[in-house]
Formats: C-alpha cells, sequence, structure tokens
C-alpha cells in the first residue's frame, strides 16, 4: 500500500501520477475552486467528528496524542466504517491514490492517523 497512497495539499497543483484524488477534510478548502482541486471523492465521513475536530484545535500540542487515540475510535465506529472501507476499496482496487488535504500541519494532523488506519486494513487482508 505505500506506493498507493500519497498525501499531498490541496493548494499543491494536481499531477498526473495523483491517480484518483480523494478530499479527506470535513470542509471545503478556503479559495480553492472544484477545478483546482481537481478531487475525484470527498470522503467527509472519514475524518474526524466535528467535535472531535473542535476540542483538538483549542490545543493541538498538548491534546496530540488524545486525539490519535479519539480518532482512531472514532474510525472503527459505525458512522466512519463504511467510509473507511469505501476509501480502502480505491486503494485496494489498484493505481495510485492521493489523499489531499487543506491542513497546514500535515503530520500534526488527522491525515497521517487515517494512512496508518488504512495501512493496517490492508495489512489484515
Amino acid at each position: 500500500m505505500d506506493d498507493a497512497v500519497r498525501v499531498r495539499r490541496v493548494y499543491d497543483h494536481p499531477e498526473e501520477a495523483d491517480g484518483t484524488r480523494v478530499l479527506v477534510d470535513r470542509l471545503w478548502p478556503r479559495g480553492v475552486s472544484k477545478e483546482h482541486a481537481a478531487v475525484d471523492v470527498w470522503a467527509k465521513d472519514v475524518t474526524p467528528s466535528k467535535e472531535l475536530r473542535s476540542w483538538y484545535h483549542q490545543d493541538p500540542e498538548g491534546r496530540h496524542d488524545r486525539f490519535v487515540d479519539r480518532y482512531r475510535a472514532e474510525l472503527g465506529d459505525p458512522a466512519h466504517t463504511r467510509a473507511v472501507d469505501e476509501l480502502a476499496g480505491l486503494l485496494g482496487a489498484g493505481g495510485p491514490v492521493t489523499l489531499v488535504t487543506a491542513v497546514k500541519d500535515v503530520a500534526g494532523s488527522h491525515v497521517p492517523v487515517l494512512v496508518d488506519h488504512l495501512e493496517h486494513l490492508a495489512r489484515r487482508r
């Protein structure tokens, strides 16, 4: 799976090598047209809940570890499972998949947790 999934910011110019581009943010990125984003799928339901996102943004540095644990738990709940399975299906279909996000600090966001979760699912299959 490491070769199949990429992560990029939605503000970066789309590349042919991106393959299927999946927006993994709950809100549409400010100032980005649908044409520029070149998003094939908007996977809102794989993102952290509004409540978790708001809680985390109050203190990202101090709450990161707890955020990761809480987001992992959310990814396993019924509200997220279907969307996660759909995204995993895209990854399993062959060809590159690029997860795109508007967050400034990708490493400190939900995206690495989501990638890790998808890789874990792929190893189990």
